[in-house]
């Protein structure tokens, strides 16, 4: 019998956090309700490249620098995930590429290697091969270590397991949490022994939240898409303040970090810019057709995700600034462990909502 038979369980939110949550939950036997007004993809998860690079991250982003070792071990956790859910070809593990001016190119290597990543220096006809299409006359610098999910197909494909093993999702919100119950907006009662809030930022129209989530900062990210343009398989490709991530309807590029920014409007000027540096690093996307997207993502003052329960009751799997997707394995895990009670492995400490109170 599973270690979390007969447990009900409500999630708040399907993005890629919550849905991995849900499905993790639901495969080892909690009776899971999945509950998220939008529909599927109309979040920060489907705004997004899915790319899952601990390497890139770790030496790029200032809040994820330090944190290489923990982002790695979320990486590690996706081939058992893809596989559980059928996500396997959807699973892109050809690394990712750096390129940038010669000399520059030999520091990021030296970068890389100085949290651990095993970066390999190529030609320009080696990236090529690798990159069809790329324009890096002074080759690149490859971190197999990073991977890449098709986000979109990703979503639908968690959802898919996710109610093939018994779950339900319903299209509303909560309002309301206590008493063995979760209230949604729609006035159904849901009976719970865990509510898990994995919204982003805080659920808006929700009463009595914790406290503890006033500690997230709202970041805005445009992103623009290529349709039938540029490349649609291998590396992602990265360049300062950029990256080109294949997809198989055409690239995702980005993107923009507007810290303290809620709003989901999409800016001509910043779909301009982005679309002319991917046109530099691909000549080929020259001209070619490109719309811009905006989700709202939240980070946390130490860069990392709040999951686990909070005082006041309510779990919590959110604020994973940007990398909710690398990270949903691994928190999912996390979740799953401290709600059987269970030894919740090395990182669940660095995640507890607590450290902010």
């Amino acid at each position: 019998m599973s270690r979390l038979a007969g447990l009900r369980v409500v999630v708040a939110g399907a993005g890629a956090v919550g849905s991995t949550v849900a499905f993790g939950l639901q495969a080892q036997g909690a009776r899971v309700v999945l509950v998220d007004p939008a529909t599927l993809g109309d979040n920060a998860s489907g705004v997004a490249a899915g790319m899952l690079a601990p390497a890139f991250e770790a030496v790029l982003d200032p809040a994820s620098q330090g944190h290489y070792p923990l982002l790695k071990a979320a990486r590690d956790a996706w081939p058992a995930l893809a596989e559980a859910a059928g996500l396997a070809d959807l699973l892109e593990r050809s690394g990712a590429l750096w390129v940038d001016a010669e000399g520059a190119l030999e520091a990021m290597r030296t970068r890389l290697g100085s949290v651990g990543v095993a970066a390999e220096r190529l030609s320009a006809a080696e990236a090529g091969r690798l990159s069809p299409g790329v324009d890096a006359p002074a080759g690149a610098v490859l971190a197999p270590d990073d991977w890449r999910i098709e986000p979109l197909e990703a979503l639908r494909a968690l959802r898919t397991a996710f109610v093939a093993r018994g779950g339900q999702a319903r299209s509303a919100s909560v309002t309301t949490i206590g008493n063995g119950e979760a209230v949604l907006a729609d006035g159904e009662r849901l009976a719970a022994d865990a509510v898990i809030l994995c919204t982003g930022l805080a659920p808006a129209g929700m009463a009595k939240l914790p406290g503890v989530l006033a500690r997230l900062e709202p970041i805005k990210g445009q992103i623009v898409r290529f349709d039938g343009a540029g490349p649609t398989g291998g590396p992602a490709v990265r360049a300062p303040g950029l990256y080109v991530a294949p997809q198989s309807s055409g690239p995702a590029v980005g993107a923009t970090m507007e810290a303290g920014r809620a709003d989901r409007s999409v800016e001509p000027e910043a779909v301009e810019r982005l679309a002319g540096l991917a046109a530099g690093l691909f000549p080929g996307l020259r001209g070619a057709r490109a719309s811009g997207a905006a989700g709202v993502r939240a980070g946390s003052p130490d860069g990392l995700p709040l999951v686990g329960r909070t005082k006041e009751g309510p779990w919590l799997a959110l604020g994973a600034r940007r990398n909710g997707w690398l990270l949903a394995p691994l928190v999912a895990q996390i979740l799953a462990d401290l709600l059987a009670g269970d030894d919740a492995g090395p990182f669940a400490d660095r995640f507890d909502p607590t450290r902010f109170i």
